[in-house]
């Protein structure tokens, strides 16, 4: 059984990776982290480097495209826990949870959680 409703998952597959990064840089800032930290959060999980990013960002790619384009960290499957109302290991929508993946690290930073323990590291 799904967690989230087709209706739900298509509006996250659609949604401009550009539209929401913006979003991400002021929720980090302001909790005092810098985007070089948001960055390389960003680059443990997707693989993509700095130019990369503002290549897809350039491109205004769905979400879709950008976790097409990504090469998920294995140890995405370590997060845990909830955002925005659904328990993330929950999701049975892969790109869904995929976003939901990206969101709860950016939470998990603007938290001020160590880099490693977002990054999963042992």
């Amino acid at each position: 059984m799904s967690i989230t409703t087709p209706e739900h998952d298509a509006r996250i597959a659609s949604m401009t990776f550009s539209s929401v990064y913006p979003h991400y840089v002021t929720k980090i800032e302001k909790k005092g982290r810098t985007k070089e930290e948001l960055m390389e959060v960003i680059e443990w999980l997707t693989g993509f480097d700095e130019s990369k990013l503002e290549e897809l960002i350039e491109a205004k790619v769905t979400f879709e495209e950008f976790f097409d384009q990504a090469d998920l960290n294995p140890n995405a499957e370590l997060i845990k826990g909830v955002i925005c109302g659904y328990r993330v290991e929950d999701i049975t929508t892969p790109l869904t949870q995929q976003v939901r993946y990206l969101d709860k690290v950016i939470d998990e930073l603007a938290k001020g959680k160590k880099m490693e323990k977002i990054m999963r590291s042992s």
